[in-house]
Order: structure tokens, then sequence, then C-alpha cells
């Protein structure tokens, strides 16, 4: 038995769930999202593609656990915030997810992405637990259910309209993140991405207005906005 192959049970097992996802996020902090395949992985981690498959299912499961990685830190500190005031709560959103941008950015498009239980999110956002935190959080503080949904909607296209520009700066790849991985040959498992919404019960309550799409009005909104903005400053 030659080194190499005498090296690979060892390597396999050192594996597990937890690192397989960070090595992911290593490597697109590094490459970049396009370079994210198994066969890639496993050469970053010396192993066969195949063997990932026995700590994740495919594309849908290991992008899931690269955005719980990364909001992982957003939720708790969501979470904490939520006893302020609702001004408070927002400001700390804003800045943590900025964070992110910032310290992942080439990683961050990912958060713009459809979630595989919740794709008809209207504003998409991987992380229904996040969506699940804010909608409950400005509900307890006496937001109507129209009124936390029109929260969500607005301040979520102001997060990530800014911050993928600003991402997109420091060298993220702003095109479309859901074109299929490169699989290494492997069939992805029937089970890949099934996740269903019973933690989210206020997600799943809203669905229909979280499904609603206001793109058209949202940007007459914003565009006016920043007009009148424009004109006070002007006449200043």
């Amino acid at each position: 038995m030659d080194e190499q192959t005498a090296d690979a049970p060892r390597a396999s097992a050192r594996l597990d769930r937890e690192r397989i996802v960070v090595a992911a996020l290593t490597l697109i902090d590094e490459r970049g999202l396009a370079h994210l395949s198994m066969r890639n992985l496993g050469k970053t981690l010396s192993v066969e593609a195949m063997s990932l498959y026995r700590y994740v299912n495919g594309r849908e499961d290991l992008l899931e656990g690269v955005v719980d990685l990364l909001m992982h830190d957003l939720t708790a500190s969501l979470i904490e915030a939520a006893g302020d005031q609702w001004q408070r709560f927002l400001q700390v959103t804003a800045h943590e997810v900025r964070r992110i941008a910032i310290e992942h950015p080439k990683a961050f498009p990912l958060i713009a992405t459809r979630h595989p239980a919740a794709p008809w999110l209207r504003p998409p956002l991987r992380s229904v637990e996040v969506v699940e935190v804010f909608l409950s959080t400005l509900i307890g503080f006496g937001f109507t259910d129209e009124q936390a949904v029109g929260a969500y909607r607005s301040f979520s296209s102001f997060l990530l309209g800014n911050l993928l520009l600003e991402s997109a700066v420091r060298g993220a790849d702003t095109g479309p993140a859901d074109e299929p991985l490169d699989e290494g040959d492997a069939d992805i498992p029937q089970g890949d991405g099934s996740q269903n919404l019973e933690a989210s019960p206020q997600v799943r309550r809203l669905r229909a207005l979280l499904s609603e799409d206001h793109a058209e009005e949202e940007f007459e909104e914003s565009l006016e906005s920043l007009l009148d903005r424009l004109d006070r400053q002007l006449s200043q």
C-alpha cells in the first residue's frame, strides 16, 4: 500500500459536516463561488469527492450549510437585540448583515438566493430563520402583519441592493448563484435540500404576503424618495 493510499482513510476519518462546510466557505472566500464543486472541495480536503456525500447531500445541502455558518452570529445578535427598541433592532440587523458582506464578500451573494423551503420569499433570503426572527420581533413591537412584511421587504431590498454592490467591489461575482454545481458525477440524493417550515411559524403563516411581488412599486417609491432628498439638499 503506497503512502497516498494509506493517508486517504485517515483523511476521510477526520471528516465531519462542520469541517466540510468550513472548508467550503474558505474555498469560496479564496476563489469565489464558481469554484465551489464537490470535486474541488474534495481536493481541498485531500479526499475523493464521493466521500463528502456521507456528510452532505449535495448542492442545496452544502449551500445551506455555508449560509447557516455565515448567518449563525447574525441570528444570535438579532435575538439579543429583540429586547431593545425596534429602531435599534433594525440598526443591529443592518450592521451585522454588512459585517458578513465585508468579511465574506465572495460568499455574500448566497444570502440573496432562494431558500429551498421558501422559494416564494420576495425578495429572496436564503435564511428563513433570520426572516422568522425579523418578523416575530417586529410583530412583537406592535407591527401589523402587513407592516412587518412591508418592513422585511423594504429593509431587505435596501440591504441586499447596497451590500451586493459593495461585495462586487470587493471581488464577488454577483451573477446568478443558483447555477448547478459540479457534483463530481455523483447522483444527488432525492432528499437534497428538502426542508420544511415547521420551525418558522410566522413565515409559514405569512406566506401569502411574503410571496407578493412589489418590485416595481418599491422601485418607484425609492426613486421618488431619492429625488425628494436631492431636492431638499439643493434647496438648503
